[in-house]
C-alpha cells in the first residue's frame, strides 16, 4: 500500500452506525484480538502499520500485558520504569487524541509474522482468563464520551506514573498501581464501568499506601536523627 494511500485510509471518517459501534463493544477482547492474529500478512507488518491496525483498543491491551508483570508482590527493578513510561505515553495519546509517537527509525521497521503471532496467541491466552471478571455495559455513564472519558484517560496517566515511582524492592508497591492500570484499561475495552470504578478506586489507595511508605520513612529518618544528635 503506497504512503497516500495509507494517509487515505487513516483519514477517512468512521462510517460505523450505532449499532455496528454496540456490537464492537460487546464482543470479548479475545475475539478482536483473535482476529487481529488471523489478519496479519504472511510475511510481515511495520510497527506503524499494526498500530494503525489494532486502534486505541490495541492499546489498551497492550496497557493489559504490560501490567501483568507486576501482579507479584516484587517486581524486577528498573521494569517499573520503562513499561510505566510505555503505558504513560498510551495515555497520553488518548487523552490528548493523538497516535502513539514512537522513534522513527522503529516506526517502519518489519515485524515478521512468524515472530509476532505466537505472542499474540500467547495474549490471546491471558486475555481469556482476564475477562471473567468483566461484564460490558456495566455503569455505562462510567465510560461514555465527553468529560469522565478525560478522566478515565487521565486515571491511565496517573496509575502509570505511579507505577513507575521509585518503590520497586518494597512489597506490593508495583503490585497495586498496576492492579489499578489493569482494571481501567478492562474497563475501557470491555466498556465495563464497574471495572474502570474499580480502578480509580485502585489509584487512591495506592497513594495512600505510598503516602504510608513516604511518611514512615520520614519519621523513621527523624527518630534515627534524633539518636544521633541526642
Amino acid at each position: 500500500m503506497s504512503g497516500k494511500a495509507e494517509d487515505n485510509v487513516r483519514d477517512s471518517p468512521t462510517t460505523m452506525n450505532h449499532d455496528e459501534k454496540h456490537t464492537m463493544y460487546d464482543q470479548p477482547v479475545s475475539h478482536r484480538l483473535r482476529s487481529l492474529v488471523r489478519s496479519l500478512p504472511r510475511s510481515g507488518i511495520t510497527l506503524s502499520e499494526l498500530l494503525h491496525q489494532v486502534g486505541s483498543d490495541g492499546l489498551l491491551i497492550l496497557t493489559t500485558l504490560l501490567t501483568l508483570v507486576f501482579l507479584i508482590p516484587v517486581s524486577i527493578p528498573g521494569v517499573s520504569t520503562v513499561f510505566g513510561a510505555a503505558i504513560l505515553l498510551i495515555g497520553m495519546s488518548r487523552l490528548f487524541g493523538r497516535e502513539l509517537w514512537i522513534p522513527g527509525r522503529l516506526k517502519h521497521r518489519v515485524i515478521a509474522t512468524r515472530k509476532l503471532r505466537p505472542l499474540l496467541r500467547k495474549a490471546l491466552r491471558w486475555m481469556q482468563k482476564i475477562e471473567r471478571v468483566s461484564r460490558p455495559n456495566r455503569i455505562q455513564w462510567l465510560v461514555a464520551n465527553g468529560p469522565i472519558q478525560h478522566l478515565n484517560n487521565a486515571a491511565l496517566i496517573l496509575g502509570a506514573v505511579l507505577l513507575m515511582m521509585p518503590f520497586g524492592l518494597i512489597p506490593f508497591s508495583n503490585t497495586f498501581p498496576a492492579v489499578a492500570l489493569l482494571f481501567l484499561a478492562i474497563g475501557l475495552l470491555q466498556r465495563d464501568g464497574v471495572c474502570v470504578l474499580l480502578g480509580h478506586i485502585s489509584n487512591v489507595l495506592t497513594m495512600l499506601y505510598f503516602a504510608v511508605l513516604i511518611g514512615g520513612g520520614g519519621l523513621a529518618a527523624r527518630e534515627l536523627f534524633l539518636r544521633l544528635n541526642g
